[in-house]
């Protein structure tokens, strides 16, 4: 989307305007559909473009682990689009949250959140801590276990320690 779209480092607001036009078509019908089939009661996004947006909306980071509850709202992303289309890339990569290397795509991918969201009617969502990939590779590793057993997909927690044992020697004792 930004190379098709955002030709200028700021974008022109007709660039970002376009894109958002775009996505909104390409859209339609699957929305529909979705909309048919029935809404989801959960919402869960996993893209490094997710994690990101969350983050500049002030979730906690990745060093935090990956069972820290993230959520983006439909306002947060809103309310980036504008800042994002303003800043050059290199600006961008310097936000809290933004990877350099992503930083020029970000805006894209923000505008896609949003209009997606905003067709689908998702005020928040939850941002998963692993991409496809990760879910592709879960779901062949259980599926290659000899049981039934589905792998642990929660956090483990750490158990306390217990008090030092209290070792009694062994003594001879006859039973009378």
């Amino acid at each position: 989307m930004t190379r098709a779209f955002l030709h200028h480092d700021p974008p022109k607001r007709a660039e970002v305007k376009a894109l958002r036009r775009y996505v909104s078509d390409t859209l339609g019908e699957v929305v529909d559909r979705l909309r048919w089939e029935s809404m989801p009661r959960r919402i869960v996004a996993t893209s490094k473009t997710f994690k990101q947006l969350a983050r500049l909306a002030g979730a906690p980071p990745q060093r935090e682990g990956p069972f820290v509850r993230r959520e983006l709202t439909i306002e947060d992303v809103q309310r980036w689009i504008p800042r994002l289309a303003g800043m050059s890339a290199a600006q961008r990569g310097r936000l809290r949250g933004v990877s350099q290397p992503r930083a020029k795509q970000i805006l894209a991918g923000a505008v896609v959140a949003h209009v997606t969201m905003s067709a689908l009617g998702v005020q928040r969502l939850r941002i998963c801590p692993w991409a496809l990939r990760e879910g592709i590779m879960l779901q062949h590793l259980e599926s290659m276990s000899d049981t039934n057993v589905r792998l642990p997909l929660q956090p483990l927690v750490r158990m306390p320690e217990a008090p030092a044992a209290t070792v009694t020697p062994l003594r001879d004792n006859p039973v009378g």
